[in-house]
């Protein structure tokens, strides 16, 4: 029981110690007037102005965009590679026909839409034209 104490009050006396040391400094002062108060805010300001944007990039690039590669890594490794890339890659493998006649189809429907629809638009454009000038 008395290990314990003793172990109890070493870990408090550890933890308030060494917060002594803060009260002996000189202490924050107090601005005396409105141009000491603008000053301070001047100089706040412009340290978040020129040192924040370069905080916001360092904590990205050294701890938000390692921990996104990891789990993207971990992803690709343990879930898209066995399960979900085979799966793709055989779908794919049996629309290939599919898709090929489906293209041509379409391009030659958009062929004919043009050869039809373009002197129209060329004849309502030369109209408007027209009645614009006069």
């Amino acid at each position: 029981m008395n290990t314990k104490r003793g172990v109890i009050i070493l870990i408090l006396l550890g933890m308030i110690l060494p917060n002594f040391s803060f009260a002996q400094g000189e202490g924050v002062k107090l601005p005396e007037n409105w141009e000491d108060i603008k000053a301070i805010g001047q100089r706040l300001f412009d340290v978040i102005v020129k040192d924040l944007p370069g905080v916001f990039v360092k904590i990205w690039q050294e701890e938000v965009l390692p921990i996104w590669q990891k789990m993207w890594n971990w992803l690709k490794e343990n879930i898209f590679d066995p399960y979900i890339n085979p799966f793709f890659k055989k779908e794919i493998e049996s629309r290939k026909p599919i898709i090929g006649t489906e293209f041509q189809k379409e391009k030659k429907e958009m062929k004919e839409g043009i050869k039809i629809e373009a002197p129209q638009l060329i004849k309502s454009f030369w109209d408007k034209f027209k009645e614009l000038i006069k």
